[in-house]
């Protein structure tokens, strides 16, 4: 519902492709959560997040009727799925990918899409992409950097790796294109929360390396006074993290990417895994 980078990139897409040229069926689904873009807001109109509780129930509350029939209508008959998501409110990210990447398939699938992280990351139960997991649908997740706003840069990158994936799979006739040699690939990731209340201060940037015992956040009293730092656990790079000052016990600070590396981007035919 609030998750709006992604209108622009499928907008562009159909407005751009060649049908006369095209081998087989793109479908796209510009906004998911219909209630929720009125709302604007990022759960169904019931309160409930819908990329918790797929593949939903037939007979089930609300928001779950309505993801199953999308499920049920629209992603079943599908071969691949390229989910398109940003942060939600008050937080940002960087432009990086979900994937199973020991799986050929979507391994490839994120390397196309020339993106600043990929995160190692097999779909979860209750998301969308899992539930196409589920189905044997071979999906990744696209994050889109921030919410509530339409970005040309992460706008332009998203197209060009979804016309990637649509060449790759000889859908498409043109060249893959990759402008980076090389994209960051993480292990395996975690949020870290805050244990006390206060105004929260953020001060590693989005994609900033942070070694073990570094800095990270602060959390000061109404007057200002310091009352909490935050220390980075292990080296890692910040996928993403919190830019609202209104912190309560429990609150996001940052998204931390373990164990990140240098992993190339696709330019050839090869289909490695990496795990």
């Amino acid at each position: 519902g609030n998750e709006l980078n992604g209108i622009p990139v499928i907008q562009r897409l159909f407005r751009e492709l060649d049908v006369e040229h095209l081998r087989g069926t793109v479908v796209g689904g510009l906004v998911m959560n219909v209630p929720g873009l009125l709302l604007e807001q990022r759960k169904f109109n019931d309160g409930t997040d819908l990329n918790r509780i797929a593949p939903g129930n037939e007979a089930g509350s609300l928001s779950e009727v309505y993801i199953y029939r999308v499920i049920d209508r629209i992603l079943k008959p599908m071969n691949y799925l390229i989910d398109l998501h940003t942060a939600s409110f008050g937080r940002v990210n960087s432009w990086y990918i979900r994937a199973d990447m020991s799986t050929p398939e979507t391994a490839r699938m994120a390397r196309l899409q020339n993106p600043d992280l990929i995160l190692h990351n097999p779909p979860g139960d209750g998301t969308f992409r899992g539930a196409a997991n589920g189905l044997g649908i071979h999906a990744i997740t696209l994050e889109l950097r921030d919410p509530h706003v339409f970005q040309s840069g992460v706008i332009e990158d998203a197209l060009l790796g979804i016309r990637n994936v649509l060449c790759d799979l000889d859908m498409l006739d043109g060249e893959i294109l990759c402008p980076t040699a090389h994209t960051t690939l993480c292990e395996r990731s975690y949020w870290m929360y805050t244990d006390e209340g206060g105004i929260l201060e953020v001060l590693p940037k989005v994609r900033e390396i942070v070694p073990k015992g570094a800095r990270i956040a602060v959390v000061r009293n109404i007057f200002g006074k310091v009352s909490r730092e935050y220390f980075a656990p292990d080296d890692g790079i910040v996928i993403g993290k919190s830019i609202s000052p209104i912190n309560q016990t429990g609150s996001r600070i940052l998204h931390l990417g373990i164990n990140p590396r240098q992993i190339p981007c696709v330019t050839d035919d090869e289909r490695d895994v990496y795990f």
